[in-house]
């Protein structure tokens, strides 16, 4: 069985096919999420028509992740928080039949995200908490072997709109001092910029503040690089601290761009945990994600097997 698959994101969209563990091809296209979603549709249907063309065979659905809320069961965008302003008016389900006869399964991005991991990845068991480190902080859980939606289809994907500082950044979500509004690529900019010593540090030259800079630099000694490095892996330790107490977990795989960094994140991360949890039942395991951006691509390959009912081997 193949499937189509679809990643879309805040600066990109990644589609690709994908044959039970294997991507077999993945393209990415350039994206704004301020603009319309609709207008990017006839992009991604050339771009899955090529990919296919490529990799002939069955193709027994479309897997979509989408940087947002999302009901599966009706296939609706249900919140976007300010990106792709008319996702919840499109219907996703009704393209894909148009476009390639074949049914959609559409998943928040990091839900999709651990499903890959979880298949095909580091994410292998059956009580699992996924964290990826980025634009925002994305979460999301397996719980007893289930992936976690809740009846809003909230729970466990807004792990980083948890609060850590009550009085802190005003966050994209409405709420204040957030994990994501206080240590993430979009809020970074804001954080540094604020930050003792910022006009003298090798961060105020920097084109585009992200978080790959940030540990570039600071693994090169700027000792502003350095202070607000070690602060936003506090502010990870205390998110993955929180996601444990609230999901009761065996295994925390991070993910995000910002873990091939030299710095040991996740050590950081497991001592703080292993310190500070409330586990009297033992320890969790931390690993890191192990199929970068492909992991929502993979994921699409389980998500539809469960919507089709197909037994995954």
């Amino acid at each position: 069985m193949k499937v189509l698959a679809v990643d879309i994101g805040g600066t990109h969209i990644s589609c690709g096919a994908v044959e039970d563990h294997t991507l077999l091809e993945s393209v990415s296209i350039e994206a704004d999420s301020r603009n319309r979603l609709a207008d990017l549709l006839p992009a991604l249907e050339q771009t899955l028509h090529a990919i296919a063309e490529r990799h002939p065979g069955a193709y027994a659905g479309v897997g979509f992740g989408f940087c947002g809320l999302v009901n599966p069961h009706a296939g609706r965008v249900l919140a976007a928080n300010g990106k792709f302003p008319d996702a919840t008016a499109i219907d996703l389900p009704g393209w894909a039949r148009a476009a390639f006869n074949l049914p959609l399964a559409l998943e928040n991005d990091t839900r999709m995200a651990l499903l890959g991991e979880h298949h095909a990845g580091s994410a292998q068991g059956s009580d699992v908490v996924m964290m990826t480190l980025g634009t925002g902080i994305g979460t999301a859980v397996i719980s007893e072997g289930r992936l976690l939606r809740g009846k809003h289809f909230q729970a466990g994907c807004l792990g980083g709109h948890f609060t850590v500082a009550l009085e802190g950044r005003l966050c994209s979500c409405g709420a204040d001092g957030c994990f994501e509004a206080e240590a993430s690529t979009y809020a970074l900019q804001d954080v540094s910029r604020n930050w003792p010593g910022f006009q003298s540090s090798a961060l105020a030259q920097e084109e585009r503040l992200d978080l790959k800079a940030l540990f570039h630099w600071a693994d090169r000694g700027d000792h502003v690089a350095k202070e607000i490095r070690d602060r936003c892996i506090a502010i990870w330790s205390a998110c993955a601290l929180s996601l444990v107490h609230a999901y009761d977990p065996d295994l925390v795989v991070v993910g995000g761009g910002v873990m091939k960094s030299s710095y040991p994140i996740l050590e950081a991360l497991r001592q703080h945990v292993e310190a500070k949890a409330w586990t009297p039942w033992g320890k969790v395991e931390f690993r890191t994600a192990a199929l970068g951006s492909d992991a929502a691509l993979l994921g699409a390959w389980p998500l539809i097997a469960q919507q089709n009912e197909i037994q995954l081997r």
